[in-house]
Protein backbone atom coordinates (compact mmCIF):
# COMPACT_ATOMS: atom_id res chain seq x y z
CA UNK A 1 0.00 0.00 0.00
CA UNK A 2 1.39 3.41 -1.01
CA UNK A 3 1.84 5.72 2.03
CA UNK A 4 -0.41 8.78 2.05
CA UNK A 5 1.62 11.94 1.30
CA UNK A 6 1.70 14.03 4.49
CA UNK A 7 4.01 16.05 6.73
CA UNK A 8 5.98 14.30 9.46
CA UNK A 9 5.50 15.70 12.97
CA UNK A 10 8.70 15.75 15.05
CA UNK A 11 8.41 15.91 18.84
CA UNK A 12 11.70 17.33 20.15
CA UNK A 13 12.70 16.22 23.66
CA UNK A 14 9.11 15.70 24.90
CA UNK A 15 8.93 15.42 28.68
CA UNK A 16 5.74 13.54 29.53
CA UNK A 17 4.49 10.31 28.03
CA UNK A 18 0.92 11.56 28.36
CA UNK A 19 1.68 14.48 26.04
CA UNK A 20 3.27 12.19 23.44
CA UNK A 21 0.14 10.05 23.56
CA UNK A 22 -2.09 13.11 23.34
CA UNK A 23 -0.14 14.33 20.30
CA UNK A 24 -0.52 10.91 18.65
CA UNK A 25 -4.26 10.93 19.29
CA UNK A 26 -4.57 14.47 17.82
CA UNK A 27 -2.64 13.42 14.72
CA UNK A 28 -4.78 10.33 14.24
CA UNK A 29 -7.96 12.45 14.54
CA UNK A 30 -6.93 14.30 11.39
CA UNK A 31 -5.49 11.45 9.36
CA UNK A 32 -1.78 11.85 10.15
CA UNK A 33 0.30 8.85 11.21
CA UNK A 34 4.00 9.71 10.84
CA UNK A 35 5.83 10.83 13.98
CA UNK A 36 9.51 11.27 14.87
CA UNK A 37 10.48 11.49 18.54
CA UNK A 38 13.75 13.10 19.64
CA UNK A 39 15.30 12.12 23.00
CA UNK A 40 12.12 11.72 25.10
CA UNK A 41 12.88 12.56 28.74
CA UNK A 42 11.22 9.47 30.22
CA UNK A 43 12.56 7.00 27.67
CA UNK A 44 10.91 4.95 24.95
CA UNK A 45 8.66 2.97 24.66
CA UNK A 46 6.45 4.67 27.25
CA UNK A 47 3.37 3.04 28.75
CA UNK A 48 1.73 6.36 29.66
CA UNK A 49 2.00 7.50 26.06
CA UNK A 50 0.30 4.33 24.83
CA UNK A 51 -2.50 4.66 27.40
CA UNK A 52 -3.16 8.29 26.46
CA UNK A 53 -3.07 7.57 22.73
CA UNK A 54 -6.09 5.27 23.09
CA UNK A 55 -6.96 4.07 19.57
CA UNK A 56 -3.87 5.73 18.05
CA UNK A 57 -1.46 3.19 19.51
CA UNK A 58 -0.36 1.97 16.07
CA UNK A 59 1.01 5.44 15.32
CA UNK A 60 3.28 5.16 18.36
CA UNK A 61 4.31 1.63 17.40
CA UNK A 62 5.57 2.98 14.08
CA UNK A 63 7.07 6.24 15.45
CA UNK A 64 10.80 6.61 14.80
CA UNK A 65 13.17 7.46 17.66
CA UNK A 66 16.19 9.77 17.24
CA UNK A 67 18.89 11.11 19.54
CA UNK A 68 19.16 14.60 18.02
CA UNK A 69 17.11 17.07 16.00
CA UNK A 70 19.55 17.00 13.03
CA UNK A 71 19.14 13.21 12.88
CA UNK A 72 15.34 13.49 12.98
CA UNK A 73 15.12 16.00 10.11
CA UNK A 74 17.97 14.61 8.00
CA UNK A 75 15.64 13.35 5.24
CA UNK A 76 13.52 16.51 5.10
CA UNK A 77 13.44 18.96 2.20
CA UNK A 78 11.64 21.66 4.20
CA UNK A 79 11.25 22.10 7.96
CA UNK A 80 8.81 24.19 9.99
CA UNK A 81 9.45 25.03 13.67
CA UNK A 82 6.52 25.85 15.95
CA UNK A 83 7.02 28.52 18.61
CA UNK A 84 4.88 31.06 20.44
CA UNK A 85 7.78 33.40 21.18
CA UNK A 86 9.39 35.95 18.90
CA UNK A 87 12.87 34.92 17.78
CA UNK A 88 15.70 36.98 16.35
CA UNK A 89 16.45 34.44 13.63
CA UNK A 90 15.15 36.35 10.57
CA UNK A 91 13.03 33.51 9.20
CA UNK A 92 9.62 33.67 7.54
CA UNK A 93 6.90 33.52 10.22
CA UNK A 94 3.56 32.01 9.18
CA UNK A 95 0.32 30.90 10.79
CA UNK A 96 -0.53 27.20 11.06
CA UNK A 97 -3.00 27.68 8.20
CA UNK A 98 -0.36 29.15 5.87
CA UNK A 99 2.22 26.60 6.99
CA UNK A 100 -0.01 23.69 6.00
CA UNK A 101 -0.82 25.39 2.68
CA UNK A 102 2.91 25.58 2.01
CA UNK A 103 3.35 21.98 3.18
CA UNK A 104 0.64 20.75 0.80
CA UNK A 105 2.25 22.60 -2.12
CA UNK A 106 5.70 21.17 -1.40
CA UNK A 107 4.46 17.64 -0.76
CA UNK A 108 2.58 17.76 -4.06
CA UNK A 109 5.97 18.49 -5.70
CA UNK A 110 7.45 15.37 -4.11
CA UNK A 111 9.20 17.07 -1.20
CA UNK A 112 9.38 15.71 2.34
CA UNK A 113 8.10 18.23 4.90
CA UNK A 114 8.56 18.04 8.68
CA UNK A 115 7.17 20.12 11.55
CA UNK A 116 9.11 20.54 14.81
CA UNK A 117 7.30 20.75 18.16
CA UNK A 118 9.31 21.62 21.28
CA UNK A 119 9.30 20.25 24.82
CA UNK A 120 6.51 21.28 27.16
CA UNK A 121 8.56 23.36 29.61
CA UNK A 122 10.32 25.85 27.35
CA UNK A 123 9.66 24.97 23.72
CA UNK A 124 12.25 24.62 21.00
CA UNK A 125 15.76 25.92 21.55
CA UNK A 126 17.42 28.32 19.11
CA UNK A 127 19.69 25.51 17.92
CA UNK A 128 16.60 23.51 16.88
CA UNK A 129 14.94 26.48 15.18
CA UNK A 130 18.14 27.35 13.32
CA UNK A 131 17.66 24.13 11.34
CA UNK A 132 14.15 25.10 10.22
CA UNK A 133 13.24 26.95 7.05
CA UNK A 134 10.23 28.78 8.49
CA UNK A 135 8.56 29.43 11.84
CA UNK A 136 4.95 28.57 12.64
CA UNK A 137 3.50 30.98 15.19
CA UNK A 138 0.02 30.50 16.61
CA UNK A 139 -1.81 33.83 17.17
CA UNK A 140 -2.54 33.22 20.84
CA UNK A 141 -3.19 35.59 23.74
CA UNK A 142 0.17 37.39 24.26
CA UNK A 143 -0.49 37.46 27.98
CA UNK A 144 -0.76 33.66 28.08
CA UNK A 145 1.08 32.27 25.06
CA UNK A 146 1.92 28.82 26.39
CA UNK A 147 0.33 25.93 24.49
CA UNK A 148 0.30 22.31 25.59
CA UNK A 149 2.28 20.08 23.20
CA UNK A 150 -0.77 18.07 22.19
CA UNK A 151 -2.80 21.27 21.66
CA UNK A 152 -0.18 22.66 19.28
CA UNK A 153 -0.05 19.36 17.39
CA UNK A 154 -3.85 19.31 17.17
CA UNK A 155 -4.04 22.86 15.75
CA UNK A 156 -1.47 22.06 13.08
CA UNK A 157 -3.01 18.69 12.22
CA UNK A 158 -6.42 20.31 11.90
CA UNK A 159 -5.06 22.87 9.42
CA UNK A 160 -3.47 20.06 7.38
CA UNK A 161 -6.77 18.23 7.22
CA UNK A 162 -8.57 21.44 6.24
CA UNK A 163 -6.16 22.06 3.36
CA UNK A 164 -6.81 18.57 2.02
CA UNK A 165 -10.58 19.00 2.35
CA UNK A 166 -10.43 22.26 0.39
CA UNK A 167 -8.31 20.59 -2.28
CA UNK A 168 -10.84 17.79 -2.62
CA UNK A 169 -8.73 14.99 -1.19
CA UNK A 170 -5.24 13.97 -0.14
CA UNK A 171 -2.24 15.61 -1.77
CA UNK A 172 -0.92 13.63 -4.71
CA UNK A 173 2.63 13.60 -6.00
CA UNK A 174 2.89 14.23 -9.74
CA UNK A 175 5.31 11.78 -11.38
CA UNK A 176 6.92 14.54 -13.46
CA UNK A 177 7.31 17.10 -10.66
CA UNK A 178 10.14 15.87 -8.45
CA UNK A 179 12.00 18.60 -6.56
CA UNK A 180 15.74 19.04 -6.65
CA UNK A 181 15.70 20.71 -3.24
CA UNK A 182 18.62 19.58 -1.08
CA UNK A 183 17.48 17.40 1.85
CA UNK A 184 18.34 18.50 5.37
CA UNK A 185 21.13 15.93 5.78
CA UNK A 186 23.01 17.52 2.86
CA UNK A 187 22.51 21.01 4.28
CA UNK A 188 23.67 19.74 7.68
CA UNK A 189 26.89 18.38 6.13
CA UNK A 190 27.42 21.66 4.29
CA UNK A 191 26.97 23.61 7.53
CA UNK A 192 29.43 21.31 9.32
CA UNK A 193 31.95 21.72 6.49
CA UNK A 194 31.89 25.52 6.65
CA UNK A 195 31.79 25.58 10.44
CA UNK A 196 34.87 23.38 10.69
CA UNK A 197 36.89 25.38 8.18
CA UNK A 198 35.86 28.72 9.69
CA UNK A 199 36.77 27.38 13.12
CA UNK A 200 40.24 26.45 11.82
CA UNK A 201 40.59 29.97 10.40
CA UNK A 202 39.74 31.58 13.75
CA UNK A 203 36.51 33.11 12.45
CA UNK A 204 34.47 32.37 15.60
CA UNK A 205 36.07 35.02 17.81
CA UNK A 206 35.85 35.85 20.63
CA UNK A 207 35.04 32.47 22.14
CA UNK A 208 32.15 33.88 24.17
CA UNK A 209 30.32 34.82 20.96
CA UNK A 210 31.11 31.60 19.08
CA UNK A 211 27.87 29.69 19.94
CA UNK A 212 25.66 32.59 18.79
CA UNK A 213 27.74 33.05 15.63
CA UNK A 214 27.37 29.36 14.78
CA UNK A 215 23.59 29.50 15.27
CA UNK A 216 23.43 32.57 13.01
CA UNK A 217 25.39 30.68 10.36
CA UNK A 218 23.04 27.68 10.62
CA UNK A 219 20.13 30.06 10.31
CA UNK A 220 21.66 31.47 7.12
CA UNK A 221 21.82 28.03 5.48
CA UNK A 222 18.26 27.15 6.48
CA UNK A 223 16.87 30.37 4.98
CA UNK A 224 18.31 29.57 1.55
CA UNK A 225 16.21 27.38 -0.79
CA UNK A 226 19.28 25.32 -1.69
CA UNK A 227 19.23 22.66 -4.39
CA UNK A 228 21.54 19.64 -4.49
CA UNK A 229 23.58 21.42 -7.17
CA UNK A 230 23.88 24.50 -4.93
CA UNK A 231 25.19 22.38 -2.06
CA UNK A 232 27.75 20.62 -4.26
CA UNK A 233 28.92 23.98 -5.61
CA UNK A 234 29.26 25.48 -2.11
CA UNK A 235 31.34 22.48 -1.00
CA UNK A 236 33.51 22.84 -4.11
CA UNK A 237 34.02 26.57 -3.60
CA UNK A 238 35.26 26.05 -0.06
CA UNK A 239 37.55 23.16 -1.02
CA UNK A 240 39.08 25.25 -3.81
CA UNK A 241 39.70 28.16 -1.44
CA UNK A 242 41.44 25.79 0.99
CA UNK A 243 43.58 24.34 -1.82
CA UNK A 244 44.56 27.83 -2.96
CA UNK A 245 45.50 28.76 0.58
CA UNK A 246 47.60 25.62 1.04
CA UNK A 247 49.42 26.35 -2.24
CA UNK A 248 50.15 29.84 -1.01
CA UNK A 249 48.20 31.39 -3.89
Amino acid sequence: MTPTPQPIFVLVRPQMGENIGGAARAMWNFGLDRMHIVAPRDGWPNGKAVAMASGAGRLLDEARLFETTPDAVAEADFVFATTARSRDLTKPVVTPERAMQMAAERIAQGQKVMVLFGPERAGLENDDIARANAIVSVPVNPGFASLNLAQCVLLTAYEWRRQNAQAGGEAEIPDAARSETAPQIEIEKLAQHYEARLDEAGFFFPATKAPAMKINLRNLWSRMPLTRADVQMMHGMLRQLIRARDRGA
